[in-house]
């Protein structure tokens, strides 16, 4: 029968019952989601490793027809990373990579169909500079990570294993992950209850939709001899088949919305649609769970209703909610957590049920509080102007309807709250100083040639490329002590050599007064490396060589002599703009020989002008149009630990997914509100109300428990915040990032309450007097 009432109520009773299928579907969506993550990051795991090169053995491959030569060729793209491969086969049975139907030829590339579109439109323009090869071919799913990834794959004619290169014989390689960081780990389960405790809540909420209505039907149905237990399970007969059609409707919208899901990317995340598949015992698990939570919610809320065949009393001896049975729950929560332990250090254990629930309950706590909360404050309110009169009559009537609306909302912002303060007490942990200055440059490159004709190439063209201040560039090498071991020695004692102009070594070195044809001996001040290792090789007068060592078979063959002239000054290393100091024997360019040096380096530091537009992009072209094997990385003053920047990655990509279901879910809840009141609103403008009355009454009515409920988001977030922080064993606690979180909690309310206003006004015409 109360399948029959869910489907046979009439107009009213079918727009109940898509109301609670669209809040149930929008849950299950979720759900859903959450249950496909396992099987998204695997898939995109294992496509990332198949196209990794085969692991090296101990001794190099030689060459064959069934070998290829592959090099790293990545480069950025106004923040956006392209991946790519220098790849030259050695014969016609060369092994290509994923989703590669067969190998580029020089000059050629194949390409992701991602960057193909960038490259095709206006804003590609740069890059195509930067990839000038033809493009013959398209990457397919096989061979990537997901859907809107930048890669490429560039054939080549010269590429050697002496210029950077690796001989493999196939692709796809096993990786071993490292083990995550306790205190990742911590943060992994907590951020998985707060993103899903606004879930069950919802769903939890959509299934009492038109309570007062199925109550007032109930009563009727005691009238003609229904008995308490017969109302209440047909009160769960209805609940079951809403859940049900919210089954349904979140499975038709879980199907519907994956085969969007690759033009979708939040935080640089984005997949396949065939990726998106659910794990099928979590799926098993939400296709149990949601019909039974919606009779144990059912039930549950009939406790405080007593259905007689005269009508419906609820609360009938008018007793107000108790607190004393609600504070146990965030107690324990606390207490749950911290029985856990310290999570600090790499033994540290955690146990995930501890931490889950002990989480689960404290949220569970903060939104028992609330109704409770709500209560409590609008019984204390009095008087004031019309609109804020019918908004707390109406709290005090039915302020659990009004509590339950913005649950969702308080949980969420109360579990992001406590998030925050651990990102924000652990983020030092996964960070590390750099010392890079990037004050005095902001690019660095090397390349990998070492001929010196294309060296000074670099330099020059790095000058003339456009938004560049400046260059700080140097060629390295190494000078050895000349002659055969002596007794004791297993090599000879050496020296860094860096050659540059003036401007570039007065960077790396106090050189005071400098012009071209200065040498200097450079001391480490930084007490790494011994002086007297550096005077023995490098000092005014003495004799160098340049040719590499062979470590015990006595001099070189073909030494490489160069005198350091007397007048070559004594000095001390200064930090450059990486962080590293430079010490040995720097020289000027017109007081050394550079074909003496041997297998030279070249490393360039650029200075940007800020007010060029894509300024890094033109050097980035440079270097490719250099060697494509040229890599530009940004000087920072600090880098993140790859794991910890993942996590917080995927956690920031799933808040949004919550948020933007907490937005749809609240507006849901509202609108079923305001269409259960739809006769009250009539009957009030018939008597003459303003409009703009009842406008202000909803917004009212919606203010007070968001204000409630946020103070409790705060409260219980940083409670949740501060275990989190005693099983870090960390003590500041960073009220900044508490606020921020409020102010958006409070922001979206708003937009939801302003959407709101145009189904307001509709229901507020006189045709909502009409009556069955």
């Amino acid at each position: 029968m109360g399948v029959r009432f869910a489907v046979g109520g009439g107009r009213e009773g079918w727009i109940r019952t898509l109301l609670t299928a669209l809040g149930v579907g929008l849950g299950v969506l979720l759900l859903l989601g959450a249950a496909s993550i396992p099987t998204m990051m695997e898939t995109r795991t294992q496509r990332g490793q198949a196209r990794l090169p085969m692991e090296m053995e101990s001794e190099a491959l030689a060459p064959s027809a069934a070998t290829l030569v592959e090099a790293e060729a990545d480069t950025e793209f106004r923040g956006d990373p392209v991946r790519g491969k220098l790849l030259r086969p050695d014969g016609d049975q060369a092994p290509t990579p994923p989703g590669v139907s067969a190998l580029p030829g020089p000059g050629e590339m194949v390409v992701s169909p991602a960057l193909r579109e960038l490259l095709g439109s206006p804003e590609g323009r740069l890059l195509r500079e930067r990839l000038h090869f033809k493009d013959v071919g398209t990457i397919t799913q096989p061979g990537l990570i997901g859907p809107g990834e930048l890669l490429y794959y560039a054939g080549s004619a010269t590429l050697t294993t002496d210029d950077g290169g690796w001989r493999i014989a196939r692709f796809g390689t096993l990786v071993k992950s490292d083990p995550l960081d306790p205190l990742l780990l911590t943060l992994l389960i907590v951020g998985c209850v707060v993103l899903l405790m606004p879930v069950a809540l919802f769903i939890a909420t959509a299934v009492r939709f038109g309570g007062e209505r199925r109550d007032r039907r109930l009563a009727a149905l005691r009238l003609i001899g229904a008995d308490a237990r017969a109302t209440r399970r047909m009160a769960a007969g209805e609940a079951l088949f809403g859940a049900v059609c919210g089954l349904l409707v979140g499975a038709g919208l879980f199907v519907v919305a994956r085969q969007f899901v690759g033009d979708v990317t939040v935080w640089d995340i984005n997949a396949f649609p065939s990726d998106v598949t659910p794990v099928p015992g979590l799926a098993a698990l939400v296709l149990l769970a949601v019909p039974v939570s919606a009779i144990g919610v059912t039930l549950f809320a009939l406790r405080r209703v007593s259905i007689e065949p005269l009508g419906v009393a609820r609360d009938s001896a008018g007793r107000r909610r108790r607190l004393w049975w609600r504070l146990p729950f965030p107690v324990a929560g606390l207490a749950l957590m911290l029985l856990n332990g310290r999570v600090s250090g790499r033994d540290a254990e955690v146990n995930p049920y501890l931490v889950a629930g002990g989480a689960a309950l404290l949220l569970v706590g903060v939104t028992l509080l609330l109704p409770w909360a709500v209560d409590a404050a609008v019984a204390r309110f009095r008087g004031g102007p019309v609109p804020w009169q019918l908004a707390v009559r109406r709290l005090q009537l039915s302020g659990g309807a009004a509590a339950r609306a913005v649950s969702g909302i308080t949980v969420a912002v109360a579990g992001a709250i406590a998030l925050q303060l651990f990102f924000s007490a652990i983020q030092g942990d996964f960070m590390k100083i750099t010392g890079q200055d990037q004050s005095r440059a902001q690019l660095r490159t090397m390349l990998p040639s070492h001929d010196i004709g294309a060296i000074r190439k670099m330099i020059s063209e790095f000058h003339a490329t456009e938004g560049v201040r400046g260059v700080i560039a140097s060629i390295g090498s190494s000078a050895r002590r000349p002659g055969p071991l002596r007794k004791g020695e297993e090599f000879r004692p050496g020296t860094l050599v860096s050659v540059g102009d003036c401007p570039s070594l007065s960077e790396l070195a106090h050189t005071g007064p400098c012009k071209d044809g200065d040498v200097f001996v450079v001391k480490d001040s930084t007490g790494t490396v011994d002086e007297d290792d550096i005077t023995e090789v490098a000092r005014p007068g003495a004799t160098v060589d340049f040719a590499g060592d062979d470590g015990r078979s006595g001099p070189p063959p073909h030494p490489r002599l160069w005198t350091i002239p007397m007048s070559a000054r004594t000095i001390e290393a200064r930090k450059d703009p990486t962080g590293q100091a430079v010490f040995g024997l720097m020289a000027t360019p017109g007081s050394l020989d550079l074909k003496l040096l041997e297998r030279p380096t070249a490393r360039a530091m650029v200075k940007i002008d800020p007010r060029v537009p894509d300024a890094v992009e033109h050097v980035r072209n440079t270097a490719a149009r250099i060697d494509p094997q040229t890599r530009v990385f940004t000087l920072q003053n600090t880098a993140r630990d790859k794991q910890f920047t993942s996590l917080r990655t995927g956690l920031l990509a799933a808040a949004t997914a919550m948020l933007a279901l907490i937005a749809a879910s609240m507006l849901v809840t509202m609108l079923e509100q305001l269409r259960e009141r739809r006769r009250l609103l009539s009957v009030l403008v018939a008597f003459g109300t303003r409009r703009a009355t009842l406008a202000w009454s909803v917004l009212w009515q919606t203010a007070v428990p968001v204000a409630l409920g946020l103070a409790l988001a705060v409260a219980g977030g940083a409670g949740l915040g501060l275990a989190l922080l005693r099983m870090a064993g960390k003590t500041a606690f960073d009220w900044s990032v508490v606020w921020p979180l409020t102010a958006a909690g409070g922001a979206l309310v708003l937009v939801v309450t302003l959407l709101s206003l145009p189904p307001l006004w509709r229901l507020m015409r006189p045709d909502g007097l009409r009556t069955e």
